[in-house]
């Protein structure tokens, strides 16, 4: 069978990117990679200081849409949903790339972690994908794609992983659940594990710079990806060429995930 795919291949696609922070952001590679490939954009920014850091990227990405966003604030992700709604009455692509534990939690293991710390990562880096796939699914009446960012530490141990361990495996689980709730929808459901790249959220894992170097190591394509990598990536699951695919995470990093 033959697909009828226009050229750029996601033109006129409409797609929500949340978790855009800086110009390092995995959000990021994935927006700038729908918009190289035609799609139209909804930008978030987390709040008013990085607002100043994301609204270029915004601006350069030709975003028709761009709004606040922090999931654990009541009202903004129904907000953020109306515009989408009320703008384009419609959705192709949403893209969850946030994450969030408090340091101490994050950074003081899995035993010490507070019940208080654990259910706001869970909260802020999980369900809340959960809560934007209920808004968005009715959007979604003709197919679509959903995207979250997780990590190999989801399913092996990572040192100093910590409580994002527990928190990413249970995302990719969501993400299974909902691609077996939503499939008769023609709604395809995707975990993306990136291997470790420089971004702002890496930034509070202790000793970072030493996973990084590990991951150089022992990727068989022997560097490291870039958000690019994972945005085209994201954009080619997003393509009727993926139409068939859906619920299985998917590894961009290089092959590191396939070594011991």
């Amino acid at each position: 069978m033959t697909l009828d795919i226009p050229r750029p291949v996601l033109k006129g696609q409409k797609a929500l990117v949340v978790g855009i922070a800086n110009e390092h952001s995995i959000a990021y590679g994935c927006a700038a990679a729908f918009r190289e490939l035609g799609a139209d954009l909804a930008v978030t920014y987390l709040n008013e200081k990085a607002r100043p850091y994301v609204e270029p990227l915004a601006k350069k990405l030709e975003a028709p849409i761009f709004m606040p966003l922090d999931v654990s604030t009541g009202g903004e992700l129904e907000a953020v949903f109306e515009r989408v709604t009320k703008a384009w009455g419609r959705l192709d692509i949403l893209v969850h790339s946030i994450a969030w534990a408090p340091k101490d939690d994050l950074q003081g293991g899995l035993l010490n972690c507070t019940a208080e710390g654990f259910a706001k990562a869970m909260d802020i880096s999980c369900h809340s994908f959960v809560r934007m796939a209920r808004l968005a699914a009715p959007l979604m009446a003709d197919g679509g794609t959903m995207f979250a960012m997780s990590y190999l530490g989801a399913n092996r141990v990572v040192a100093n992983y910590n409580v994002m361990g527990p928190v990413k495996a249970a995302l990719e689980a969501a993400c299974r659940y909902l691609a077996y709730e939503l499939g008769p929808r023609q709604i395809r459901v995707h975990p993306i594990s990136p291997g470790p790249l420089k971004t702002r959220a890496a930034s509070g894992l202790k000793d970072f710079d030493l996973m990084l170097n590990e991951a150089v190591g022992k990727a068989p394509v022997g560097e490291l990806v870039d958000i690019m990598d994972v945005g085209f990536a994201c954009a080619y699951l997003a393509t009727p060429f993926a139409r068939r695919m859906t619920g299985d995470t998917v590894y961009v990093d290089g092959g590191v995930s396939i070594m011991a």
